[in-house]
Parts: structure tokens; C-alpha cells; sequence
């Protein structure tokens, strides 16, 4: 018997991976928070399944029925919005399932970011603009943030900041992003990310407050960076035809010679 923890993706039904896809279909048990998972990834359930939404259920609960599945010599799905490493309460739920010996294993998910960047159709690294994205968060009534993990010590590194699960707190947000990326920088809000009803604003962080509408609300991300909406950046040297690499030996002298 093996509890296994799925990434169960952003919100399309179909953004979920073969592996984690089969193994939903292998399950006689499924936890789902069904707050945030789609209805269509429990149609790979099988049609016998005991399905359970875990959303009204305390960590208590929900730990409760993983036991009653693994006495029973049943495997148990468990699956989580978007990707498992960020903000999905799995590792408190792996350390009960420690303590009781219950085996566990763990499958990755599209995470909202990606799927709210393709939407953009953005690559938010782009070459002398930025190369790191930072995920993050405003703190909440869930989980406070810890000293050092402020908004404005990100800003200041000029990263691209994908912040989750704080659009009900703008007015903070502009405050202390503005001193840093200055008001004309570009922001785009993708809401309910790759759902049927997904909605995408772009702004900057001088006319954000008012391009946002109360409709607006916790399942929205926010982009800040450079790299939203910009067309002058420079190549990257990847594919530049110079650029001496393994598979395309450049020059006189390359690094990697052609084999013979």
C-alpha cells in the first residue's frame, strides 16, 4: 500500500501528467482538495473509487482516512492543485504519515506560475533583463513569512517576483514594490489560471490598483518584472551562429570536436 501525492496541475483537466494520470487510475482511494482540483481529473478515477474531498476535512481527518486506506491494503491517491513543492501542506502530512510507518511517494505537477506564464505567452527569463524568477507570497492567516522574506529584499534583486495568494492585499503590494521597479513597471495578473474562466490583466504597478476589480480573488498570481512587456532585448548566444557548443562545433579550435 502506497500513499501517493499528486500534482493534479493549475486547473485544465488536462494539464496533468501520464504518470500521474495512471496512477489516479490505479487508486481504489482518492483525496482530493476540491477547492482548487477540477471535477475532470476525478474521471480518471476508477468507477468503484472511494473519493473524498479532503477541502472541509482537518489534517486529522484527512490523516484518519489515509490509515483506514492503508489497514485495508489500499492505495490512496492524493492530490494537490498545481505542483506539490510550494504551498500544498503535503510535508506536514508526510511527517504523520512518518511517524506511522505509512509509504508514501510523491508526483510532480504543472505549477500555477507555468501554466499563468503560458498564458502570458511569457518567457520571463530574458537575456540581460532577468535570469531568476522568484515565487513568493504575502503573509497570511495560513503561515506568516519568515524574517528576510519581505517583498521589498526580493524587489531589490530586480528578479521577476511571481506572487501567489496575495491580490486581496494590492495596496501593500504596490508600496513596496514601486520603490524598487518604479511605477511604469509592467505587472499581469492571471486569475484562475488555464480554467475555462481564466482572466489575464495587464497593468503597470502605477495604474494596478485601478485596472483590478473585487471579482478578483485568491486564485489569482501576480507577475512583476521587465520581462512582461518589452520587445527590445538581446539575443541569447544559445543559438548564435559563433557560439561554440557540444552539438555545433564552432571555429578553428572547438571546445568539442566532431567525433570521426
Amino acid at each position: 500500500m502506497t500513499v501517493h501525492f499528486i500534482g493534479a496541475g493549475p486547473g485544465a483537466a488536462d494539464l496533468l501528467t501520464l504518470r500521474g494520470r495512471d496512477l489516479i487510475a490505479a487508486c481504489p482511494v482518492c483525496l482530493y482538495a476540491g477547492s482548487l482540483v477540477p471535477e475532470g481529473v476525478l474521471a480518471h478515477c476508477p468507477k468503484a473509487a472511494r473519493i473524498i474531498n479532503t477541502a472541509p476535512l482537518s489534517l486529522d481527518d484527512i490523516i484518519a482516512e489515509i490509515a483506514k486506506a492503508h489497514a485495508e491494503g489500499k492505495d490512496v491517491a492524493r492530490l494537490h492543485s498545481g505542483d506539490l513543492s510550494i504551498w500544498s501542506a503535503m510535508g506536514e502530512q508526510m511527517r504523520r504519515l512518518r511517524a506511522l510507518g505509512i509509504p508514501y511517494a510523491v508526483t510532480p505537477g504543472v505549477p500555477a506560475f507555468a501554466a499563468a506564464a503560458a498564458a502570458l505567452e511569457a518567457e520571463l527569463t530574458l537575456p540581460g533583463l532577468a535570469q531568476s524568477v522568484v515565487l513568493t507570497r504575502m503573509p497570511g492567516r495560513a503561515s506568516a513569512m519568515p524574517e528576510g522574506e519581505s517583498l521589498a529584499a526580493f524587489a531589490a534583486t530586480g528578479a521577476v517576483l511571481a506572487i501567489h495568494l496575495s491580490v486581496h492585499m494590492l495596496d501593500r503590494l504596490i508600496a513596496e514594490l514601486a520603490p524598487h521597479y518604479g511605477t511604469d513597471c509592467p505587472v499581469a495578473i492571471v486569475w484562475r489560471a488555464s480554467w475555462p474562466d481564466q482572466r489575464i490583466i495587464r497593468a503597470t504597478l502605477g495604474t494596478l490598483d485601478a485596472a483590478v476589480g473585487p471579482e478578483l480573488e485568491r486564485t489569482a498570481l501576480i507577475f512583476v518584472g521587465r520581462t512582461l512587456d518589452i520587445e527590445e532585448f538581446a539575443e541569447s548566444r544559445l543559438y548564435a551562429v559563433d557560439y561554440d557548443r557540444r552539438y555545433r562545433p564552432t571555429g578553428p579550435a572547438p571546445r568539442f570536436p566532431e567525433e570521426t
